[in-house]
């Protein structure tokens, strides 16, 4: 049994709108909560917003600006280290039980075979760091938590890469990807079924959440670009021909067998796509 009411916070988000839908699908008692309504930066909201009977709060806010972060590193530690320390602790004292999302980029990128989800943590950059801390103290809490890790987010609404990628093939004659950093993409809409599926199974603790199989980012590109039918040509680049402000691991492949032995088989990264991209909303 999932705990009621559930609070998602982050709403308005990328993963907060596909975590809504399906908490609408299950029927489970539910409310959003955008920024405005509860900021991760202002504790001091937490009591009022989040009362006492709150069964489940689920946390899809965060810092997201990977290279911003670079240069604003204590702002985004605030919110993706501190917040969710004090977030956790307000949780243990009302009751609730906390779900929280982290990343592959708390990890050094430099394996060559999945990361487990007791790997230690080793993060490249500013954004990583400030992921850990935030992992770091959930863990110390004391309030029953679901900490998941995944990577590569896209659906078919929001800022991310599929979306930014089928804009590009109808404007361009080719583009450029990088070839040697590899993953796994997560679709929000199967991040939120098998959140909802671990904590009906009663799981706590840390789990991977993405979809299954793996990929570069330049095969993830090409995928996107057959799916929109453009003549956009990808091209195969490295990471050096793109220097960014953060640096991006070139191993990033998470380790899902735990989160598989709960909840069964994930669907595969090209049946996700396959579906965002015949829902894909156009970009403004």
């Amino acid at each position: 049994m999932i705990a009621e009411p559930i609070v998602v916070l982050g709403a308005a988000g990328m993963l907060g709108r596909a975590t809504l839908a399906e908490l609408g699908r299950r029927r489970l008692m539910h409310r959003g909560a955008t920024r405005a309504e509860i900021d991760l930066a202002d504790p001091a909201g937490f009591s009022g917003s989040l009362p006492r009977g709150t069964g489940t709060v689920i946390n899809c806010a965060g810092w997201t600006n990977v290279d911003g972060a670079e240069s604003q590193e204590p702002e985004a530690t605030r919110v993706n280290g501190q917040a969710v320390g004090e977030l956790a602790g307000h949780c243990r004292q009302i009751g609730a039980q906390l779900v929280h999302y982290s990343t592959d980029y708390v990890f050094s990128g430099k394996a060559s075979a999945p990361y487990a989800t007791d790997q230690p943590r080793a993060p490249l950059n500013a954004y990583g760091r400030s992921k850990a801390v935030g992992e770091q103290l959930l863990e110390q809490s004391g309030a029953p938590y679901l900490l998941l890790r995944t990577s590569w987010v896209y659906a078919p609404w929001g800022k991310n890469f599929v979306r930014t990628i089928a804009r590009l093939a109808g404007q361009r004659p080719s583009l450029s990807v990088v070839d040697d950093q590899l993953g796994r993409p997560s679709s929000a809409e199967q991040i939120a079924r098998v959140t909802l599926d671990l904590l009906a199974s009663g799981a706590l603790g840390t789990f991977h959440v993405s979809d299954a199989g793996q990929c570069t980012w330049f095969e993830f590109a090409q995928a996107v670009v057959a799916h929109t039918g453009a003549a956009c040509r990808v091209e195969p680049c490295s990471s050096a021909q793109f220097p960014s402000p953060a640096v991006r691991p070139s191993y990033s492949v998470l380790d899902l067998s735990s989160t598989i032995g709960r909840v069964g088989a994930l669907v595969p990264w090209q049946e996700c796509l396959a579906d965002v991209m015949r829902r894909l909303e156009p970009s403004t």
